[in-house]
């Protein structure tokens, strides 16, 4: 009779739990950054927010539709390579994700968002800033930092009203991103009337820029202007010192990472850098970053590179719009997500405009002293 009635209690107790299984709602959230070559430093900053994010949604318990959600990360490696991008994207959208954040570069995501369009599935850049990536008439990318035009610009138009520089020669890796941002570094310089005495390129995986340093250095200009990534820039400026070159080096968000410093490998001059990060708080809302900061280095034991806050706000914005719509379908909470505004976010605020570009976006331009990078300005 004891052995009836342990089988009965254990059949009610595989219903229930089976029960409540079925009331759990997985979501799975793609992230693609590269966690190998050269930049995977900041790859892996970009996975560990989409990590701590997840981590904090599930601990919540949100519910969606009624029905407590149970968040999955997918993260995913593209290397920084536009074809292994294409394909980690497939993998993704064949894996039925309900969302994606990433990829990185502007190089990756271009490629990658027909993918994840075609499949109706959401895709929001924490860091992609090529202005081409939210103008291609897709309705499910989005990004929540502002774009080259106002990056590159921004720089452009500083390096001559406030560098007060008179000369400049141009650098760029011949990436989406790299040059992108150097186009409109270039446009913003000769906006406000300054000179670009010339403009090399080489690639995002050199070490040795004896040749075009050379050449720049015949020119003997006041800035160096470099669209690419910190990986590269910082060989570039141990070149720059061992050629006696002393012009200030400025760049994009690429190279304005934590990193550079040990990258330069002592050849960084105190405010011999300015660059911009595509992002920026302050006043009350430094509160908020200062203490995901602190949070991000208790659980990780690493300190903020440049785009984790932003991939923590970019996850956080599609699980929001998800309980708005009641739903993790991509169908049904896409033109909620499009509709974001007012998000109050580790980031600032974040709302999307008609081409899903955040609204207007803010920069933070650095520099750097005693190897460490220190805050100039933010500005819109």
């Amino acid at each position: 009779m004891l052995l009836k009635f342990n089988v009965v209690v254990g059949a009610v107790a595989m219903f229930v739990a089976g029960g409540v299984a079925a009331q759990e709602l997985v979501v799975r959230i793609g992230h693609v950054a590269p966690t190998s070559g050269a930049i995977a430093h900041l790859g892996k900053d970009n996975e560990n927010g989409a990590r701590m994010a997840i981590d904090e949604l599930n601990a919540k318990g949100v519910t969606i539709g009624g029905r407590k959600a149970r968040f999955q990360l997918m993260a995913e490696d593209d290397a920084a390579d536009p074809k292994q991008g294409t394909a980690v994207a497939q993998k993704l959208v064949d894996a039925k994700v309900n969302g994606v954040v990433g990829h990185l570069n502007s190089g990756t995501s271009i490629p990658a968002s027909k993918i994840y369009s075609d499949a109706g599935i959401p895709q929001i850049s924490p860091s992609a800033t090529n202005p081409r990536f939210t103008r291609q008439g897709l309705k499910t990318t989005f990004r929540v930092v502002a774009d080259d035009v106002h990056l590159g610009g921004t720089l452009g138009r500083y390096a001559v009203d406030t560098v007060k520089a008179k000369s400049i020669a141009v650098i760029d890796d011949r990436t989406a991103y790299g040059q992108g941002v150097a186009d409109e570094f270039e446009k913003g310089v000769k906006g406000k009337g300054g000179t670009i005495v010339d403009r090399q390129f080489t690639n995002d995986k050199a070490t040795d820029f004896t040749a075009i340093l050379t050449a720049i250095k015949a020119k003997n200009p006041d800035v160096v202007f470099f669209g690419g990534m910190d990986a590269v820039a910082g060989p570039m400026l141990r070149q720059m010192k061992q050629l006696g070159i002393n012009a200030k080096l400025m760049g994009g968000d690429g190279i304005c990472s934590g990193e550079l410093p040990k990258l330069a490998a002592g050849a960084m001059a105190d405010n011999q850098v300015v660059c911009a990060e595509a992002g920026g708080v302050e006043g009350a809302q430094k509160a908020g970053m200062d203490k995901f900061k602190a949070d991000f280095k208790k659980k990780f034991n690493a300190d903020v590179q440049i785009y984790a806050p932003y991939v923590y706000d970019a996850v956080n914005v599609l699980a929001a719009a998800m309980v708005k719509a009641g739903s993790a379908d991509p169908a049904k909470y896409l033109p909620v997500l499009a509709a974001t505004d007012g998000y109050k976010g580790v980031t600032g605020t974040i709302g999307f405009d008609s081409k899903g570009d955040i609204k207007n976006g803010a920069l933070t331009l650095f520099t750097y002293k005693g190897g460490n990078r220190e805050q100039i300005a933010v500005v819109r």
